[in-house]
């Protein structure tokens, strides 16, 4: 699978999904920096990549532009640490791989799909 990792991501999280044997690309190491919310979105589409991102106008851009996307992960969570978060992950890659299309929304209760515009 392929992923874009947003500048609000821990880069971290790119390692443990290159582990995983994932295609992974990070705003903050392979882009132009300050990149518009709107333009990492547009990378993410046309290079094909889930976008990994904890900033919630990702939502803004998707369900009330209608951007086009090839999936969000959104994290929305208390606690912020880098094992909490690679744990979720997993949990998604394991438990709904085929949400990923959609926009996947993590929080501290659980996993919520939106589908939407894709």
């Amino acid at each position: 699978m392929r992923f874009l990792l947003d500048e609000s991501a821990d880069l971290p999280l790119g390692f443990f999904l290159k582990g995983l044997g994932h295609d992974v690309t990070a705003v903050a190491r392979d882009y132009v920096r300050a990149l518009k919310d709107r333009d990492v979105l547009a990378i993410a589409h046309r290079e094909q990549r889930v976008l990994v991102t904890n900033d919630r106008h990702f939502g803004e851009l998707v369900f009330r532009l209608r951007l086009p996307h090839a999936g969000v992960i959104l994290f929305r969570l208390g606690q912020e640490d880098l094992q909490t978060k690679a744990a979720w992950l997993q949990y998604v890659l394991t438990n709904h791989a085929e949400d990923l299309k959609d926009f996947v929304v993590v929080t501290e209760r659980g996993i919520r799909v939106r589908r939407g515009l894709s």
